[in-house]
């Protein structure tokens, strides 16, 4: 008889602060509670027979007598707060290390080092959200033509790009680029390439976003596929798993 396993991930979707979230100014989160209070409370059903309300007091979302499953919640073993770190220690890969943040922006050497491998400039090497980074330096990369390198609170290196401006194909390799100039005491979580099209006051980032991973060591999916079965990963797995 086969058997299968199904592993969904809401990503960012989190039940309360870990002893940690003073690192990164997360005291007091909780997303999933603090979602259901600003819309009045949740309809979730299917999840509530689960036992989803029986982990934590979730407005719109009791608990019940006896759930279907088995439910509680987690903690990550591994520091930092980042998409990667979470996914590889789901399939058992805990990291020593976090991967490196930048919360002033890239060092001016690493910027240089890669746009002379690029061959233009860069704009931006600040924190920032991808959407407003877009709106404010978005007329400037049209009329230059230099990418927009930014990061986040995550491990990332991103390159934002105008579709019309930088094809997609040379965005992905400067990309791989950055992925292969990205080592050791600068080994980010992943690279992304944020495609986006319009015009000043109008832009829209696209379906064709990629992300390069750094590679992982062995993960449990590397197991399963070496004991003969099939894994099979929707939506960002691929990436993140490099």
């Amino acid at each position: 008889m086969s058997k299968r396993a199904i592993v969904i991930v809401l990503d960012s979707m989190g039940v309360g602060e870990c002893p940690d979230s003073c690192l990164y100014c997360d005291q007091g989160s909780n997303t999933l509670v603090n979602t259901a209070k600003a819309v009045g409370g949740l309809n979730l059903p299917h999840m509530q027979e689960l036992g989803l309300g029986n982990i934590i007091d979730i407005m719109g979302v009791a608990a019940i007598k006896n759930p279907l499953g088995a439910y509680g919640k987690m903690q990550e073993k591994s520091p930092g707060k980042d998409t990667t770190t979470g996914h590889w220690e789901l399939m058992g890969l805990e990291l020593r290390q976090p991967f490196p943040t930048y919360p002033e922006g890239f060092p001016p050497e690493l910027i240089t080092r890669f746009e002379q491998q690029i061959g233009c400039k860069t704009i931006g090497n600040v924190v920032a959200s991808g959407t407003e980074i877009i709106k404010e330096l978005g007329p400037e990369h049209i009329r230059t033509g230099y990418p927009i390198v930014y990061t986040s609170a995550d491990s990332v290196f991103q390159i934002a790009a105008h579709e019309e401006i930088i094809p997609l194909k040379n965005l992905y390799h400067y990309c791989t680029i950055a992925r292969e100039l990205l080592q050791e005491e600068h080994a980010v979580g992943r690279v992304i390439a944020r495609p986006f099209i319009g015009e000043p006051g109008n832009f829209v980032r696209t379906a064709n976003r990629h992300d390069f991973s750094k590679e992982p060591d062995i993960t449990l999916l590397d197991k399963i596929k070496e004991s003969g079965q099939v894994v099979i990963g929707i939506g960002k797995i691929k990436d993140i798993f490099a």
